[in-house]
């Protein structure tokens, strides 16, 4: 009996210096609140997901990487956008938007060359995850300050999109890259 080894992936965008720098002097002020008890996102990690794969059979993964080249995108504007929770009762992800009309092109275009081999999002909705919440000290002071929090516009050129592998370990996840793809200029 063959065993079949399967590879965590995702496709994302990877975030510029100064988006990263900013993040986390965010995540710093968030912290330094103590508004809840949680884990922010190490800032090696922060990046945005066009499309999560899933477990994927190993021998699938050059299949992948050959679709995701067929993509002819151009490089596009975006930047950073208002925080979020996905839930105003139950808060577990704390997340900044990220805007820009390129990125909801390019992860349809992710979906198309993908075809049916992978479930379409649904409904996407472009987002940095900055820290997974387990529990929230006091619900209305963290909504107040999160609503509160006035977010800088930086914006920045994206002209690249990766294929990651995510290995999930106790520490947190590790991710490793698996093809990079440039977008014309």
């Amino acid at each position: 009996m063959k065993v079949i080894k399967l590879i965590r992936c995702f496709v994302c965008l990877e975030m510029p210096r100064e988006a990263i720098d900013y993040i986390e002097d965010l995540q710093n002020l968030i912290k330094k609140k103590n508004l809840f008890q949680g884990k922010l996102t190490e800032p090696e990690n922060l990046h945005l997901t066009l499309k999560f794969l899933g477990e994927i059979p190993e021998e699938k993964i050059e299949e992948i990487i050959k679709k995701l080249g067929e993509i002819k995108a151009n490089c596009f504007s975006a930047k950073l956008g208002p925080f979020g929770l996905f839930s105003k009762k139950s808060f577990r992800i704390l997340w900044i938007k990220m805007l820009g009309e390129g990125v909801y092109s390019l992860q349809k275009e992710i979906d198309k060359v993908l075809g049916d081999s992978f479930q379409p999002e649904e409904r996407f909705m472009g987002h940095i995850t900055i820290a997974r919440i387990k529990k929230v000290f006091d619900r209305k002071i963290f909504l107040d300050y999160i609503k509160n929090i006035k977010s800088k516009k930086i914006s920045f050129n994206v002209c690249d999109f990766v294929l990651k592998k995510s290995e999930l370990k106790h520490e947190g996840p590790i991710y490793t890259d698996l093809a990079r793809y440039n977008l014309k200029n």
